[in-house]
């Protein structure tokens, strides 16, 4: 995509990208993207995040967006708090993985994170533990549950965590068997892996929305910081890495914007309109 032609689709990380150092959407921010808005042109959130963790954003943005989640696994309409399709796990492949991340990383604690009809379905426990899981965040939301039961149900994602180990190196260790097997990739680099099923990524996720809105990816701007946004910055006609993102990202960007402390979506998207 040409960087003067304007794109069709806007399709934007959350953490470390849209939200800026003290996680909120800036006004210079959110008034670029409803001038996007204005001009007729979806803008689509395409995320780490679980569905339920979407409120917020949505909340800040005025405005509820497509949000790909569960970095692509779930497709999630806030506007209607439904969860549109979801690619699982199944219960084999997750306990096979699991065997493999606790032979090659010992130590480590298993999490499983599920997905229901809508962002906060009582019928489903969303996010699953082991006992001894040391969380990567602050205020986590999950349920405790017996080692097997983490692994006794289809999950939208594997988590597998190791505090003394850092995201980077984890996933080097896993490939080594993982490789194929699964999708492999990581958000914060704070000792945390994200496994999903084969061939779902951000950009599995993000291509089916632009599918349902007949919008090439050739017409579509992404922006993203971490390793998990790497797929998407590839297949997006323009791919945005912020100026805070982690060397693979800056690595398959075609071009680098400012850090997200300084509203750097805002001032690429301000080149087409504001």
């Amino acid at each position: 995509m040409s960087g003067v032609q304007p794109p069709q689709l806007v399709a934007s990380d959350v953490d470390g990208t849209l939200l800026d150092g003290t996680d909120r959407v800036s006004p210079r921010t959110r008034a670029a993207i409803e001038a996007v808005r204005a001009r007729g042109v979806p803008f689509v959130l395409v995320t780490g995040r679980p569905p339920r963790w979407i409120a917020p954003v949505v909340d800040q943005l005025g405005f509820a967006p497509m949000a790909v989640c569960a970095n692509g696994a779930v497709l999630y309409d806030p506007a209607t708090d439904e969860v549109v399709s979801a690619q699982l796990l199944p219960v084999e492949l997750l306990r096979e993985v699991a065997d493999v991340a606790e032979r090659l990383l010992p130590g480590c604690g298993l999490a499983a994170e599920r997905v229901g009809r809508s962002a906060h379905d009582d019928a489903t426990p969303q996010f699953v533990a082991a006992p001894g899981y040391v969380h990567a965040w602050l205020n986590p939301d999950d349920v405790e549950v017996e080692d097997h039961l983490v692994l006794a149900e289809p999950a939208v994602k594997l988590l597998v965590r190791h505090p003394e180990m850092t995201s980077g190196s984890m996933a080097a260790a896993l490939r080594v068997e993982l490789d194929g097997l699964v999708d492999l990739t990581w958000s914060t680099d704070n000792g945390l892996v994200e496994l999903a099923a084969p061939g779902v990524t951000k950009a599995s996720g993000l291509s089916a929305v632009a599918h349902t809105l007949a919008v090439p990816a050739s017409h579509v701007v992404a922006f993203g910081d971490m390793p998990n946004d790497v797929p998407m910055l590839r297949w997006a006609g323009l791919g945005v890495a912020m100026g805070n993102a982690h060397p693979d990202a800056l690595a398959v960007a075609d071009e680098v914007a400012p850090p997200n402390t300084q509203d750097g979506v805002a001032q690429v998207l301000e080149r087409w309109w504001s």
